[in-house]
Order: C-alpha cells, then sequence, then structure tokens
C-alpha cells in the first residue's frame, strides 16, 4: 500500500474525523492506528510495536546511546521543553499582574477593537524570524489587549497562523528563507541553471507566492472589515454578548490559565515586558550564535540557515522563565505560591504536547506510507501544459501539506520535482513553479489539524485547536480561491506582476462582497 493511492487513507480518515467528532487526538489516535495497520498488512501485535516506536522515537533517537545526549532526540525534546517554560512565564507574567497591567495600558491608546484586532497582525509581520517563535510571542504580547475587547481567541488564533508562516516564507532572514535557499541553490545546480544566484532566485520568486500575499491582506480585511464569517461568526457572537472568549464545553484550553489565581494587585507593565523581551532577545541571540557555531561564517543567510531553532527557543524560554520569577518574587505582599505558579503554568500547555506528540506520530506513519511520494507522482506523470504547472503544483503540495501536515516536508519533497519538471518542460516558468509549491505548501499547512504551526497557534492564542482549524478553513480557501485566480492568469499570460495583481484585487473584491452582503458584520459594532 506503500506509495499508492491508499497511502491517502489515514489522513483523509483523520481529516474527516475531526470535521465530524471535533476531536482532535481521537481523530487523530484514529488515522495512526489505521496507518500501522496497513504498514504491517493488519497484523495488530506488529501494528501496536510500530505506535510504540513512532512514539519513543519522538523523544528517544538510539536506545543505545541513552547516557549521551546522541541516544536522545533532543530537538523535539528542546521544543516540548519550550513549551513548558512558555506556559510557566505566562503563568508568573499573569499571577504578577503583568497581564492585567499591560491590558489596562493598551485599552487607553488602543481605543477600537479594530485597532486591538489590527496589533496581532502587525506584530505577525514584525516578528518574521521563525514561525514557531512568531506562532508563540505573537499571542503572548497580543492575548491581554484582545482579550479586553472581547476578541475571541479563535480570531486571535488566526491572526497568528495567517500571518506567521505567510511572512516567514517570503522573507529571506528568517530560518524558513535560509532553508529555501538553500534548497533553490541545489536545484538551480542540478538543473544546470546557471541565471540566477540562489538569494536573487528566491527574491525573484516572491511576486509569485500569490498564497502568501492573498493571506496576509485577508488577515487585515477581517481586522477592518469586520468579515465574520462560517464558525468564525459563532465564536465572535459569543465573545461580543457573553465575554465568553472560547466554548466553555470544549475543556481545557491549551495556553489558557483558567484564571487559577488572582493576579497580584501591585502589578506593573515591566512584569509583563522584561520576560518577553528577554525572551525575543535571548532568542534571536541564541539563533545567531547558534547559526554562527554551526555554519562557521558570519554571513547573515548562512547563519539563519544554519541556526537551531529548537534549542534557541529552550534558552529564550529559560531565561525568561527566571527573569518572570525573579520579577514575581520581588513583589511585596501576599501573592501564591511559587510550585502553585510552576505548575499551573507546566499544565496549561499539557493540552498542545499532547496534540503535538500525536501529530508527529501521524506524521511518521504518513511518512512511511509514502503520501508524499505518491503525490508527488501525480505531478511528474501529469500531461499538462508547462504554462499552468504552477497551478498544478499549487494544488498538489496544499494537498500534501495538508495530509501530511509538515510544510517542509512538502518543500523538500516538491521544489526538487517541481524544478526538474520545470528545467526539462520550460526553464523560464521555474521560478514560478518552486514559488507555487512554497504558496500551496502554506496554504494546506494553514488548513491542517496536525501542522506543528496550526498546533502552536493555538496554543499561543490560548485557543481551542480544533476550533482554530475551522474556523480559519474558510478564509484559507478565500486567500487560496485568489492565488489560484493568479496562477490561471499566469498561465495564460506567462506574466509575473499581473497574477499577483489579480490575486490581491480578487482578494479584496471578495472582501468587500462578504462585508457589504453579510449582516454578521453588524455584530461586531463598536
Amino acid at each position: 500500500m506503500e506509495g499508492t493511492i491508499y497511502s491517502l487513507i489515514p489522513a483523509i480518515l483523520m481529516l474527516i474525523l475531526v470535521v465530524l467528532t471535533r476531536k482532535v487526538l481521537l481523530s487523530l489516535g484514529a488515522g495512526i492506528i489505521v496507518g500501522a495497520l496497513m504498514l504491517y498488512d493488519f497484523h495488530i501485535i506488529d501494528a501496536i510495536g510500530a505506535i510504540w516506536t513512532l512514539f519513543y522515537q519522538i523523544f528517544i533517537s538510539d536506545p543505545s546511546q541513552l547516557l549521551s545526549t546522541a541516544g536522545w532526540n533532543m530537538g523535539s525534546l528542546y521544543l516540548l521543553a519550550f513549551l513548558i517554560l512558555l506556559g510557566i512565564a505566562t503563568a508568573f507574567m499573569t499571577a504578577s499582574g503583568g497581564s492585567q497591567a499591560f491590558g489596562e495600558w493598551a485599552i487607553n491608546r488602543i481605543k477600537t477593537r479594530k485597532g486591538a484586532q489590527a496589533t496581532p497582525a502587525v506584530l505577525g509581520i514584525i516578528i518574521f524570524i521563525d514561525d514557531y517563535f512568531n506562532a508563540l510571542a505573537v499571542g503572548q504580547v497580543a492575548r491581554p489587549l484582545t482579550d479586553r475587547y472581547k476578541v475571541s481567541r479563535a480570531k486571535l488564533a488566526y491572526f497568528i497562523d495567517s500571518t506567521s508562516a505567510p511572512v516567514t516564507v517570503i522573507s529571506p532572514i528568517s530560518s524558513w528563507g535560509a532553508y529555501i535557499i538553500g534548497t533553490i541553490g541545489s536545484i538551480l545546480a542540478a538543473n544546470e541553471i546557471t541565471n540566477y544566484q540562489p538569494l536573487e532566485a528566491f527574491i525573484k520568486m516572491i511576486p509569485a507566492n500569490l498564497y502568501a500575499f492573498a493571506a496576509i491582506l485577508l488577515v487585515f480585511l477581517v481586522a477592518f472589515l469586520k468579515l465574520d464569517i462560517g464558525p468564525m461568526r459563532k465564536h465572535e457572537k459569543r465573545a461580543l454578548e457573553t465575554g465568553e472568549l472560547v466554548d466553555p464545553s470544549k475543556g481545557d484550553i491549551p495556553g489558557d490559565l483558567n484564571d487559577e489565581f488572582k493576579a497580584h494587585d501591585n502589578g506593573r507593565m515591566y512584569h509583563l515586558l522584561f520576560p518577553l523581551l528577554t525572551l525575543i532577545i535571548a532568542t534571536v541571540g541564541a539563533m545567531i550564535i547558534t547559526g554562527i557555531r554551526n555554519g562557521g561564517s558570519m554571513n547573515i543567510l548562512t547563519i539563519f540557515e544554519n541556526t537551531n531553532v529548537n534549542i534557541s527557543l529552550f534558552i529564550g524560554g529559560l531565561l525568561s522563565v527566571l527573569v518572570a520569577l525573579a520579577l514575581y518574587v520581588m513583589q511585596p505582599g501576599p501573592k501564591s505560591k511559587i510550585g502553585n505558579v510552576f505548575w499551573e503554568g507546566t499544565k496549561s500547555m499539557l493540552p498542545a504536547i499532547y496534540i503535538l506528540i500525536f501529530a508527529w506520530m501521524i506524521g511518521g506513519v504518513i511518512d512511511q506510507l509514502g503520501t508524499g511520494e505518491y503525490l508527488a507522482s501525480v505531478v511528474e506523470n501529469a500531461s499538462i501544459s508547462a504554462s499552468f504547472l504552477p497551478l498544478l503544483l499549487f494544488l498538489v503540495a496544499g494537498f500534501m501539506a495538508l495530509a501530511t501536515g509538515t510544510s517542509w516536508g512538502t518543500f523538500g519533497i516538491m521544489l526538487p520535482i517541481a524544478g526538474e519538471i520545470a528545467a526539462v518542460t520550460d526553464p523560464s516558468i521555474i521560478l514560478p513553479a518552486l514559488s507555487a509549491v512554497l504558496a500551496g505548501a502554506v496554504f494546506g499547512d494553514h488548513c491542517s489539524p496536525i501542522s506543528d504551526t496550526t498546533i502552536l497557534s493555538s496554543t499561543g492564542a490560548g485557543s481551542n485547536h480544533i476550533d482554530h482549524v475551522l474556523t480559519q478553513l474558510p478564509y484559507a480557501f478565500i486567500a487560496a480561491g485568489a492565488a489560484l485566480g493568479g496562477y490561471a492568469v499566469l498561465g495564460f499570460t506567462s506574466q509575473i506582476w499581473l497574477p499577483l495583481l489579480v490575486s490581491i484585487v480578487l482578494t479584496l473584491g471578495i472582501g468587500l462582497f462578504i462585508h457589504l452582503f453579510n449582516p454578521a458584520y453588524k455584530l461586531n459594532k463598536e
């Protein structure tokens, strides 16, 4: 069944169950079990062994070397530890009264709900270094403000998710940009294309990344034109009418402390800002240091290509906790027990950790089934005009990222294939073809409940994960529709800037139509 159409079954089953049950762990678990059974011809004992292997390999890479770091999967451990540290830092910022003080300060300066919604959108564009860092840091800064203006957590998660990856994928100075530029270099060399240097090619590809521009534009249209459509309308209506920012029937919410302790009466803004600044400065600094150590170069692109994001996040999170703890200890008067704050912060991140572990496991199953390779073969065997290759690549990369939950995995599989097909059929289309892969991968990533960036966006916003996935879907499809229109124009005209203009106009047109003719926007009157 590996590498055939049957390899799609676990991913499709998981997606159907997510929509029908709204229970992400149940849906992921079913996909894992079915995929493992398929891998071992429905031999139950072998399938159980495979599931156990998938689980422990998240933590252990070589059981024979557990006494050294070589035996442990340090990347996963650093990321999971960072999530716990972020929860603890957030708990101290809340317990110290820093989040409350910042909310009161911001609400006196940002006077409208539109401004509150625009804040995470702007921050998402400014923080372009890494998508993980973006997803978690923006939520911590914006949440006190959006909570005050009764912006639902699902909408905050949408703002975070739909700016982080689209901005990072078109920024050369980012962990994504550096990785993509390195991949482009090898593709150009393999196909003996000497017209462009890798960085030059990446820059020229940016205008053809139509989904990224459409998604970013749509975020601001949602913020300013009150485009509450689909499930988002229900969440916004409940937030405005009852003040409930999440669905109270959904149980534990990743990253949400649920008012477990009373904020300190002597809280000041610096109790929030100092830990956050420490997180930002320490993480970026660690990324630069690890990039230099791993790459041996002071070149900014080489640094971000070789940086260790997960260990950098861990270092930033650890220092942020230490600063938040010190500020809390120095506060006078009665306050919650430090041990309680540590535990509540840790507990708040457990739902996100469970989802992330299950997502990694089903990703391993899908990888072993060869789902990505099968979809790649569909493109290779397709009889299609070279000028419409970007449109096909956008669709296939989108479905691949949706099914596998990884945009980076999609890049790794689809970029070389796109480059080879374009080089053989029409070398002039190679840059738009590569860009369409990037665009499709980000689109599919936005739609996938097992995407790590989608999971972390839910966590950063304090939103129920499935609520975030389902509320983001209509907006992702709108942006994808606008991008498809642009790629169709590219196929007919072979132009670059005209398709971008078409995509922007289509996004604006759809946004204005919804604003003018959908009565839902009246719910958000100031």
